[in-house]
């Protein structure tokens, strides 16, 4: 019997998963980590907190196994969240900055005349919401860093060179940091000038299914392992999806979600608001995608618990939502730190809207829940568009999936089917696949083993367009 161990890093925790030689799932281990929240809404992370939590995770998931048959290593990782190290010492010069944080936007303002060319060499919107302004940021604003050797890298690179003493990352991750050239698939001179960052910081790019070094991960296992499969969360779950085809989708439903669709070997360039960026390399092939990417999904349900106090637990949700007046017209358009794809408006900030006198309790947490779908839903047509691709179904997972009030929602506002895997943990398994099948432990028919729930559409195009006309109405009082 041999295993496979994959890091699933995400952006509330990191998830350590052991998958055994046929690919299913045996234990999973759980370390949050802080989220450090600043007046002005900053979002940050510490670096070595997540270093050593991963560590601490891969200790729990292999105990009661034999650790000398960890075949390989895979990891996903939280993509856009953004940290600069000393490249001698290996410490943080600062903490991490997480994808969700605006603080980067005037530096996106003032390379505004730089926009269009920007996206056409990295199929990204200019936005602070990846990585390339979050690196100027941190150079700009930390001080005594100017003269160091300095690694510039996403959370995928910083646990490659802490575990396995290499500075890489892989195509998946490199695509999303506004610094790489999708066509000539490199980094970009210009690009790192315009954003003040030096091109001998980043780190080396390779294929996803790539050897990127050998860990011990930190003497938890008798000797070294391959780290051979590194994907990027939202490109891990589709992978783990099986979404290998162009035209296959799928829906990540986290802290923040993406939607992602695969559109085959050669970029495809959309003006609506979503991005293109690389799927992965593997197998000596680039597959591109594109992708739009929410901000808060299932974070808005924290919201609901931690701070409005409206539920104990976000496993109320569905069925306080179920309980409400199905006439309320509440919307809520949860842009708390602004608007991502596909209106790219960091400035817009969160209403409720629509309510009446008999809107409470169950209804507020409704129009939470619908928020969700709405917001998936807006990607998702302005993928097809940009495609020209009519989606035949919608592969969904992350954790909110387990709500059947909101797959269901999903279902009808989308005119789709929704098809559930029965595990949550994508990310991480599609890095696990993907470090299985370089190893040489799994064939890539691993990909469709798994059960799926379906979720068919329960309501008439009558219905669906006349509440997902009161959500781009409550959407535009923020335009």
């Amino acid at each position: 019997m041999k295993y496979i161990l994959a890091i699933d890093q995400s952006t509330s925790g990191t998830k350590a998963l052991l998958l055994d030689g046929a690919g299913a799932l045996l234990k999973r281990a759980d370390l949050p980590h802080r989220q450090k929240v600043n007046s002005r809404g900053w979002v940050s992370h510490d670096p070595m907190e997540i270093y050593q939590n991963t560590i601490e995770a891969a200790h729990r998931a292999v105990l009661g196994i034999d650790p000398a048959k960890i075949a390989a290593i895979g990891i996903s990782n939280q993509r856009e969240t953004a940290l600069i190290w000393d490249r001698g010492t290996g410490l943080p010069v600062a903490d991490a900055v997480v994808w969700q944080c605006g603080r980067a936007q005037n530096i996106c303002a003032r390379l505004e005349t730089h926009a269009e060319g920007i996206r056409k060499k990295n199929g990204l919107w200019l936005s602070p919401y990846f990585p390339a302004a979050k690196w100027a940021w941190i150079l700009e604003n930390t001080p005594g860093i100017a003269d160091q050797n300095l690694c510039a890298g996403t959370i995928d690179s910083w646990l490659i060179y802490k575990l396995a003493g290499e500075f890489k990352t892989d195509y998946s991750n490199a695509s999303r940091t506004q610094l790489f050239n999708i066509h000539s698939l490199q980094w970009d001179k210009e690009l790192c000038g315009l954003f003040g960052v030096p091109l001998a910081s980043l780190p080396q790019v390779c294929m996803s299914d790539s050897c990127f070094g050998e860990t011990d991960m930190g003497g938890v296992l008798p000797g070294p392992v391959p780290i051979c499969g590194v994907l990027g969360d939202s490109h891990g779950a589709l992978f783990g999806q099986g979404c290998v085809k162009p035209g296959m989708g799928k829906a990540t439903y986290g802290t923040g979600s993406s939607v992602m669709v695969n559109v085959g070997e050669k970029p495809v360039f959309s003006d609506g608001g979503v991005v293109t960026s690389l799927a992965w390399g593997m197998g000596g092939k680039i597959n591109y995608v594109l992708e739009g990417n929410i901000n808060y999904t299932g974070s808005v349900i924290k919201w609901l618990v931690d701070d409005v106090k409206l539920l104990d637990s976000s496993k109320e949700a569905g069925k306080v939502a179920a309980g409400a007046d199905p006439e309320d017209g509440t919307y809520l358009v949860p842009a708390f730190t602004g608007l991502g794809a596909p209106y790219w408006k960091p400035d817009a900030r969160a209403i409720l809207w629509g309510m009446g006198r008999g809107t409470g309790r169950a209804e507020i947490v409704k129009a939470a829940e619908e928020s969700i779908a709405y917001q998936i839903a807006d990607v998702a047509f302005a993928i097809e568009q940009g495609a020209g691709i009519r989606l035949h179904e919608l592969r969904a997972d992350g954790g909110p999936t387990r709500d059947k009030f909101l797959m269901q929602f999903q279902s009808d506002i989308l005119g789709l089917e929704v098809v559930v895997p029965e595990r949550e943990e994508l990310s991480g398994i599609g890095a696990a696949y993907c470090a299985g099948i370089s190893c040489g432990l799994y064939g890539w028919g691993i990909l469709e083993k798994q059960g799926r729930a379906r979720f068919l559409p329960q309501r008439d195009a009558a219905w669906r367009e006349k509440k997902y006309d009161g959500w781009k109405q409550a959407v535009s009082l923020l335009l």
